[in-house]
């Protein structure tokens, strides 16, 4: 079922989290992905086909924006006895796959993403570098299906005028996607 997120909330803080990394099996922290001029934070999981159809594209605007100084992070908060293919192992697996340029981390309480008010898979929570929410949009047009090549970049300019400026555009778009996954179908 699609969800679309509430728009952007601006100034609130980023709620702190630390969460193992898929990958290396460290403990990550919001400290340790923040960003000198902001952070994003993506909750994102291996089987929506939301995700799926732009995953290219977060990967490249993740690099993108890594080289403005903003720090990417991407969680999953996924049921995962519902949704195995969203479990630590794949989510790894996928990582590897598609060169993550961030730490994946695993939410299997799902405190991190209701902290957040995490709606759907993607939902992206821009900050600035005082961690004040300043983007919780789209990553672009696209849908279940990724739109053409030329889109407007939402997420990118949104973030990059947050590096410049502080602030994040004053137009923001909602991101659509796949409800998270809650467990007992709690939300």
């Amino acid at each position: 079922m699609a969800a679309i997120p509430p728009v952007c909330e601006f100034g609130t803080p980023a709620p702190g989290f630390t969460l193992p990394d898929v990958v290396s099996g460290k403990q990550v922290s919001l400290a340790d992905v923040a960003g000198p001029n902001g952070t994003l934070v993506m909750f994102i999981c291996n089987h929506c086909p939301y995700v799926l159809a732009v995953l290219d594209r977060i990967v490249r605007d993740a690099r993108d924006l890594q080289d403005l100084g903003i720090g990417v992070v991407a969680i999953s908060s996924n049921d995962v006895e519902t949704y195995p293919q969203d479990g630590p192992d794949k989510m790894a697996e996928m990582a590897r796959e598609r060169g993550f340029p961030f730490p994946y981390l695993y939410d299997e309480s799902q405190d991190v993403a209701r902290a957040f008010g995490a709606v759907c898979t993607p939902d992206f929570f821009g900050y600035n570098n005082r961690l004040e929410l300043q983007y919780r949009g789209r990553l672009d047009a696209s849908r279940k299906e990724a739109g053409p090549a030329d889109l407007r970049r939402d997420l990118y300019l949104a973030m990059k005028e947050v590096a410049e400026t502080g602030r994040g555009p004053a137009e923001q778009h909602a991101s659509m996607g796949c409800s998270i996954k809650w467990k007992d179908g709690a939300g």
